[in-house]
């Protein structure tokens, strides 16, 4: 936390009498993207906000600011934050990774944690999930369950965290359905519930009796349960009330012990600039209830692959895969490095369309 000086007499007086007793909780803001009662990403943000309370009691005061669309801004409501006495600041979505930057060379005092981007400063870190484990579980089961071999993606933004999980999933359907295919509608949109539904319309429309999404409401569930006999994953967070059918299973975005420690980090006076990058493992990324919709070999066979990627005996991307050009990218049992990971800008051979620039 940030050392507040206290001049004169009088303010010694209050010190000693407790009078600035507020002064001494540490202040934690947080920004989202989405409304928090979006039931995905923002929802499951805010979750952790709820856990820092419910862990630290009196000796936290959070504030938060939900939709702050990615730009200007973002960059004003961070400005305002940390005016208004914040000692850190959790920015919660890709596009304020700039505007992050910007606000934090203003503010040297205060601490600044971004999700899903790349950069650092001094009082920066970045912290992401390895949503692609999670993918790969549900190209599993999707590839298992679909009958039409028609699968559809709800893309956000053609950034690396969107392009792996695309990947993710369509080689694990792959692998145990040899003849899915994959058919990627870019959204441009993190929440919009009207265009999640068109997407997810458009992909039943098409054919597709499984719906993915890296966006961020429960509209496509509400399409697909229009729809009957297709299925969905929830994003982010469990989407449970769309159980068994469609939703039949999920990923959970678990942030809480991440934003505890950072937090305490900042308390203690041992907060360090850093980046983290957690999966399955750490339970950063959870896998939500697997719905009796699933038949029970397929649900046993998904655990045992979220289990082995957990205990590192499977990673999603080992060889041999080419890029979608059929040029080689890993040979045989070479899984794929951090970095190429997190630039991630190409399809694996076998999905079709292009990635929008």
């Amino acid at each position: 936390m940030r050392r507040r000086t206290l001049l004169g007499a009088a303010a010694l007086a209050a010190l000693a009498t407790g009078a600035f007793a507020q002064d001494d909780k540490t202040k934690v803001g947080f920004i989202y993207v989405g409304p928090v009662g979006d039931g995905g990403w923002s929802y499951e943000h805010n979750q952790g906000r709820l856990a820092v309370e419910e862990h630290f009691g009196d000796k936290v005061e959070t504030v938060y600011q939900e939709s702050v669309p990615e730009g200007a801004d973002a960059e004003r409501v961070m400005t305002q934050m940390a005016l208004s006495g914040a000692d850190l600041i959790f920015t919660t979505s890709f596009g304020y990774m700039d505007p992050t930057m910007n606000v934090a060379a203003k503010f040297p005092d205060v601490k600044f944690e971004h999700a899903t981007g790349y950069k650092t400063a001094e009082n920066v870190s970045n912290y992401s999930a390895r949503f692609y484990e999670g993918r790969a579980v549900q190209g599993l089961i999707a590839g298992r369950m679909t009958k039409s071999n028609k699968i559809g993606y709800i893309a956000s933004f053609p950034i690396p965290e969107v392009i792996r999980g695309i990947n993710a999933a369509y080689l694990a359907a792959k692998k145990v359905n040899p003849d899915v295919e994959f058919n990627v509608v870019w959204a441009f949109t993190w929440f919009d519930p009207a265009k999640e539904a068109d997407a997810a319309k458009a992909l039943i429309e098409q054919g597709a009796d499984v719906v993915l999404q890296h966006t961020d409401s429960t509209a496509p569930q509400a399409a697909a349960a229009e729809a009957g006999n297709v299925i969905t994953f929830g994003q982010a967070s469990d989407m449970g009330e769309y159980a068994p059918m469609p939703r039949v299973s999920s990923i959970i975005d678990n942030w809480a012990p991440y934003y505890i420690d950072r937090v305490q980090a900042v308390m203690d006076g041992t907060w360090e600039s850093k980046s983290t990058w957690d999966g399955i493992a750490p339970g950063m990324v959870e896998i939500g209830e697997i719905s009796d919709a699933v038949p029970a070999d397929v649900k046993a066979e998904a655990l045992a692959l979220k289990d082995a990627i957990a205990s590192g005996e499977t990673h999603p991307f080992t060889g041999p895969i080419n890029k979608q050009d059929g040029s080689a990218w890993l040979v045989e049992g070479e899984t794929a490095d951090d970095g190429t990971l997190a630039g991630m800008d190409f399809y694996v051979e076998g999905l079709s369309g292009d990635i929008p620039n």
